[in-house]
């Protein structure tokens, strides 16, 4: 990588948009330092619990937190790069590599969270239980459909030849790429933001109709709290997915524009870049409690921690609401166990 600085562009008309780094890369950090005990915490829970494969829920959970261990291992490379203190070869692995498997990690997180919320409401409308999307083979069939396709989309990205550039400060990943290079960033970004769309369809549709039998059911109290429960896990699932993806992707097309050369003025490419950092942390931050999401889903994840912390064993017993919750649970789900909330 080092001949990249030698026979070189200079950089483009001096329009450095990513100089304030560091407080996005203060936050990084936090999010690092945080997020790696919960997510290897998670990882030990999984895999101490022979249970954890048996159900479609746990499936999903299992997908989410592969792509946020992919986001804490890309994540140390973009620090050091935004921090200024990663040597030329590392800045650019960082663009090539580190950067795409961010995306990567993003676009997974975004696909099997819309799985989640969906398979939370089909798990709690009794009349929905036939539905191949509760299947543990179809849940692995989809997870690894999705896996697949976004590697399609993404690892062209790794692989497309890139510029050489001058050695600078505040490399600009965008302006390493051929434009053969950008063309196929533009389709990546078109076809990933598709890929939310839909997702974003399936979160929409599973919540208003978990709201919709939330109100149906006011007459009944035991179909009451049944639809009480379920909407409350789905709108929570719904939530942090809308905090976490929804503005990141108001952000990106604007932003897109400006890395292909659409949109020129140097003020506006800053400000789009500001923004889209701005939003990403917001996406990135998910990490944090992703594990927060594992222990109210899953129940299995309950119990491993019990184990570890008796005061949560204590809190998880005395909790009558979700006792009566499975009682009244427990002649439907002799078929098919469920051990989600």
């Amino acid at each position: 990588m080092s001949n990249l600085s030698a026979g070189v562009d200079a950089p483009e008309k001096q329009c450095i948009i990513n100089d304030q780094m560091g407080p996005f890369t203060a936050f990084y950090i936090f999010i690092f330092i945080f997020g790696l005990p919960g997510n290897l915490l998670s990882v030990w829970v999984f895999i101490s619990n022979p249970r954890a494969k048996q159900q479609s829920t746990s499936v999903y959970l299992i997908n989410l937190l592969v792509a946020d261990l992919l986001l804490l291992l890309a994540l140390p490379f973009k620090i050091l790069k935004d921090l200024g203190v990663a040597p030329w070869n590392l800045m650019v692995f960082h663009c090539q590599a580190s950067a795409v498997t961010i995306y990567i990690s993003l676009y997974a997180s975004v696909a099997f969270l819309a799985f989640i919320i969906t398979d939370r409401y089909l798990q709690d409308c009794n009349t929905l239980r036939s539905l191949r999307l509760q299947e543990v083979g179809f849940a692995r069939l989809l997870s690894l459909v999705v896996w697949l396709l976004l590697l399609l989309i993404m690892v062209p990205n790794m692989a497309l030849p890139i510029k050489q550039v001058q050695e600078q400060q505040y490399l600009s990943c965008s302006s390493l790429k051929k434009d053969i290079s950008l063309h196929w960033h533009t389709l990546t970004i078109f076809l990933c933001t598709a890929l939310f769309v839909n997702a974003s369809a399936a979160v929409l549709i599973s919540s208003g109709l978990a709201l919709k039998r939330l109100l149906g059911s006011r007459s009944d109290p035991k179909l009451w709290m049944n639809a009480r429960r379920a909407t409350v896990s789905v709108t929570a699932v719904a939530l942090a997915y809308v905090l976490s993806f929804v503005p990141y992707h108001v952000v990106r097309m604007p932003y897109t524009l400006a890395q292909t050369k659409v949109i020129t003025d140097c003020q506006t490419k800053r400000q789009l870049f500001l923004g889209k950092e701005s939003t990403l942390l917001l996406s990135v931050l998910h990490l944090c409690f992703d594990p927060l999401l594992f222990f109210y889903l899953y129940r299995p994840f309950r119990e491993t921690i019990g184990k570890i912390l008796p005061c949560i064993r204590k809190q998880a017993v005395s909790n009558p609401e979700e006792q009566a919750a499975q009682e009244m649970m427990q002649p439907t789900t002799s078929a098919q166990p469920e051990d989600a909330v």
